[in-house]
């Protein structure tokens, strides 16, 4: 039987080759492995959406140790950052909203990222506020962990507190809707506030009770929400 010569191959138009990259797969078998620390939001916001989309039998979590030089992690994303998300082809995925991008594609499309229009970018919009309280509570934690108490600079820190305030006063104002099938905005909301409940002992309740509200509300729905409480 002939076979087509591997110049022919390598023609494969790049539309073709991200249909079959994205297609599902339901083999029951384990082909994509999350790399995950449980304390992680930004792999808390994977975990959730693979849940959500059915895809969670697809895929094993294996720890990373983002300090760690010898960690693997660090050959499949540079950064040394999670999550990564390693998919059959062996190509790595990162960060979250690449990963929950590609999850939604997989799935069938149009899922957790709506297709177009305002729903679209109102989805994306709000997770990249929400990545900006992360972001920011993120800097906050590290200033305590890796500068020595002497050393914290009190601007800095007090600007990464006044990211946190003023986006969570825009969310008390307004809080989102909650779709039957969550969005990566309203994910990343969740995960924001169930990190600041986790680092921060909750502090942001006592002054946004309608976010403590969508965050019941979003837990109540979603199972997958307090099936991936950080430790």
């Amino acid at each position: 039987m002939r076979t087509a010569p591997l110049s022919r191959m390598l023609e494969l138009s790049r539309s073709v080759q991200r249909e079959i990259l994205i297609q599902p797969f339901h083999s029951g078998a384990a082909m994509m492995t999350l790399r995950f620390s449980p304390s992680s939001p930004f792999v808390r916001k994977v975990r959730i959406a693979l849940t959500l989309l059915g895809l969670d039998k697809d895929v094993t979590i294996a720890r990373a140790d983002t300090t760690n030089p010898d960690d693997s992690l660090r050959k499949m994303n540079p950064l040394g950052k999670i999550p990564v998300m390693m998919i059959e082809d062996g190509s790595a995925i990162y960060d979250s909203r690449v990963i929950l991008d590609y999850l939604d594609e997989r799935a069938g499309g149009g899922k957790i990222v709506p297709r177009a229009g305002k729903e679209r970018l109102g989805a994306l919009r709000l997770q990249a506020l929400c990545d900006g309280i992360l972001d920011a509570s993120i800097l906050t934690v590290y200033e305590g962990r890796y500068r020595r108490p002497d050393m914290h600079e009190p601007k800095w820190l007090e600007l990464q507190a006044g990211k946190v305030s003023r986006a969570l006063a825009v969310l008390e104002a307004a809080p989102p809707q909650i779709d039957p099938m969550p969005n990566v905005g309203q994910i990343t909301l969740a995960c924001a506030l169930g990190y600041r409940d986790f680092r921060f002992n909750g502090s942001w309740r006592s002054e946004h009770p309608r976010l403590v509200t969508w965050l019941d509300n979003f837990a109540a729905r979603v199972p997958a929400f307090a099936a991936t409480k950080p430790e």
